[in-house]
């Protein structure tokens, strides 16, 4: 079997900057995602070696496996967008009034003005460290700050959890460097719309703040709240509202007076030219990355294929001495190969 494939089968990779992803004897699999970092992963079409399935990413883009078992993104075309990815979901929340309503609808809250921070903001860190891009990132008239996302994977290690915790920290990380002390933080709302049911219970959202274990009507107020909406829990929707948005986030049909309007704000977003540009832009900077990556891919592969190679006539040779009754120390001084290098490779399968 191709060890190209064992290896994509495995489950989740790390996306470095440069693009690649090294998981691969010879084979590199290659791929370079816009306004995503952290972790992908596999769905059972991919995990079942099957060539031709592809799994969804981030921002309108897919990975899919091709012949030979190398993994490479596919770009959808601008035409194929819709609300689920997030290049096209950015853009509909910039109309303030949807944006609002879905706030107010989510928090059961009255919100009377939103200031957008940034579009797609990109908190960076120091020291190299990682760095977060918000599909929206808004505040109300009341200092509270919003950071909602689009999710349609999730890991098999199912580490949404600390992902929603890694977002969080950044930004009351930005907001501290913004001067404040650590006691004005504002209230924050981290809002995860899932594509699947994060948590399995069935329920179209999972809200979760921090309580006292011992006794759960002791809250530690600290107005940090984390919440994931489920678009396969559309029938336990209390507001008609959000059970037809979580309906139309899943594929269905735009039903009610809000989520008709959302559907109309789409199909305006992609009325526009500017727009499309934009996609289209992103779209030949992604081609470009895959195709860098796809070069220091494959000369990653020949290098490790050949220290494989060499490894192999290695243990070949130092097998047939060992057969003729030479010692460890003998081989060593015969090949140059240090004792410790030959004990490796003997352990070697």
């Amino acid at each position: 079997m191709d060890p190209t494939k064992n290896a994509i089968a495995e489950g989740t990779f790390p996306f470095f900057s440069n693009g690649v992803l090294s998981v691969a004897h010879r084979l590199v699999v290659i791929g370079t995602i816009a306004a995503y970092d952290g972790f992908f992963p596999f769905n059972d079409g991919l995990s079942k070696n099957k060539e031709g399935t592809s799994c969804f990413l981030p921002n309108g883009f897919t990975i899919s496996i091709l012949q030979g078992g190398r993994a490479m993104e596919k770009i959808k075309t601008f035409d194929e967008l819709t609300i689920r990815d997030n290049f096209l979901f950015q853009h509909v929340m910039r109309n303030e009034r949807l944006c609002t309503h879905l706030i107010e609808k989510i928090l059961n809250i009255k919100v009377r003005s939103l200031r957008y921070l940034d579009f797609e903001k990109t908190i960076d860190l120091r020291l190299d460290g990682k760095s977060i891009r918000l599909d929206v990132y808004v505040e109300d008239d009341e200092g509270r700050v919003y950071d909602i996302e689009m999710q349609c994977s999730n890991s098999p290690k199912n580490d949404l959890a600390k992902r929603s915790r890694f977002y969080q920290s950044m930004i009351d990380g930005e907001l501290l460097d913004k001067g404040k002390p650590y006691e004005e933080l504002n209230p924050s709302y981290v809002i995860f719309i899932c594509t699947f049911d994060p948590f399995h219970k069935g329920l179209p959202i999972y809200t979760f703040t921090h309580c006292c274990k011992e006794d759960n009507k002791v809250q530690l107020k600290d107005e940090e709240t984390r919440m994931f909406l489920n678009s396969k829990g559309s029938e336990n929707a209390a507001d008609p509202d959000i059970a037809a948005f979580l309906r139309y986030v899943d594929g269905k049909a735009a039903e009610g007076h809000f989520v008709e309007n959302l559907d109309r704000e789409v199909h305006f977003v992609k009325s526009m030219d500017k727009v499309r540009r934009e996609y289209m832009i992103l779209s030949d900077e992604i081609r470009r990355r895959q195709r860098e990556a796809e070069e220091e891919g494959l000369a990653k592969g020949i290098a490790l294929g050949e220290k494989k190679g060499l490894e192999k006539a290695q243990l070949e040779i130092i097998k047939r001495m060992l057969q003729k009754g030479q010692s460890i120390a003998d081989i060593a001084d015969q090949t140059g190969i240090s004792e410790e290098e030959i004990a490796r490779l003997t352990k070697l399968p």
